[in-house]
This record gives C-alpha cells, sequence and structure tokens, in this order.
C-alpha cells in the first residue's frame, strides 16, 4: 500500500467516525459517554437524535458537551462551572448527574475523558464512574488503568490493571507522544 493509499483509508476511517455512536446504553439503567451531561444535556433521547453524519454544527452545544464536559472536582461543587480546559466547556456537579439519572431512570453514568491515578474514579455518591483504561499515561502519569465488568443485576465491578516498570535500560522521549 502507498501513501496515496493510506491516506484515502485515513480518511475513510475518519469518515465513518462521523456514523459510529456517540453513547451506549446498558439495559436502559447504564449510559456510557466520553464526557459528560455538561449543561445541555438533559435526556438520552437528546443524543438518539442527533443526526448521522455528526457535524459539529448540528447541536454543537450537545456535542460538545458529550465529548468535553467534565464533572467538578469533587461532590461538594454543585452546579455549572467553567471548565479549565478551554472557552465555552463546562464542568457539572452531582446535582446534575442525579438530576440525569432520575428523569432518565438510569442508575448510572459511565464517562471517559480523564486520566485518574486508580483507573476508575466514583463521583456523586456512585452515580457517575470515570473510567480510565490506559496505565501510565503519556509514559509519565504513573497511573493504574482499569476495566468496568457488568455482571447480573447490572453489578459494576472494577478490574485494576496496573502499571508496569519500565526496563531500566530504556528511556524514551515521551514529548512527542503526548500533547
Amino acid at each position: 500500500m502507498g501513501e496515496s493509499d493510506g491516506i484515502w483509508a485515513w480518511t475513510r476511517f475518519n469518515q465513518l467516525f462521523n456514523y459510529l455512536p456517540l453513547a451506549a446504553l446498558i439495559e436502559k439503567k447504564i449510559i456510557c459517554m466520553h464526557g459528560g451531561i455538561g449543561r445541555s444535556i438533559h435526556s438520552v433521547e437528546q443524543i438518539e437524535k442527533l443526526e448521522r453524519p455528526i457535524t459539529m454544527d448540528a447541536g454543537s452545544i450537545i456535542l460538545m458537551d458529550l465529548l468535553w464536559s467534565d464533572p467538578t472536582e469533587n461532590d461538594s461543587i454543585e452546579g455549572l462551572r467553567p471548565n479549565a480546559r478551554g472557552p465555552g466547556l463546562v464542568t457539572f456537579g452531582p446535582d446534575r448527574v442525579t438530576d440525569f439519572c432520575k428523569k432518565n431512570k438510569l442508575q448510572l453514568i459511565i464517562r471517559a475523558h480523564e486520566c485518574v491515578m486508580d483507573g476508575f474514579e466514583r463521583f456523586a455518591q456512585g452515580q457517575l464512574i470515570t473510567l480510565f483504561s490506559a496505565t501510565n499515561y503519556c509514559g509519565t502519569a504513573n497511573n493504574a488503568g482499569a476495566i468496568l465488568v457488568v455482571g447480573r443485576g447490572l453489578v459494576v465491578v472494577p478490574k485494576l490493571i496496573h502499571p508496569l516498570p519500565p526496563p531500566p535500560s530504556v528511556t524514551r522521549d515521551v514529548s512527542r507522544t503526548c500533547r
């Protein structure tokens, strides 16, 4: 495969992303997403109604929240706050999580998007879990990764993946792999 074939394949795969789901429901009780519910997402139906192919103009606030919003730093910070990640981005408090879960008859939101030291972190009295599966993020974080096993009765059990120590003879320039 030559360079032009590689560029063609890369372009097609990136176009495919515009057709993929932005969230997943497990037994209509657990919703999985990348970022969070932010300021604009109040129902699962809002996410389901996003038309394909996805474009940033076709509901950009909903997409921005779904992809880039984060929970506040802890359960005591409620409401919406500006997010240090960038202009127009928000953090959402445990009150938003509780309201969203109650309105949508959900028991849990699982989201990713942030490196957490133990691979997973609970928020909003356990109604939201941040899940991060990459160990030793960017070669510098020394964090564990995790997966969640959803069992019978929708019992969620985290399984930790601990980072391996680097071999003594290996040094890496991680500045090129992380931004």
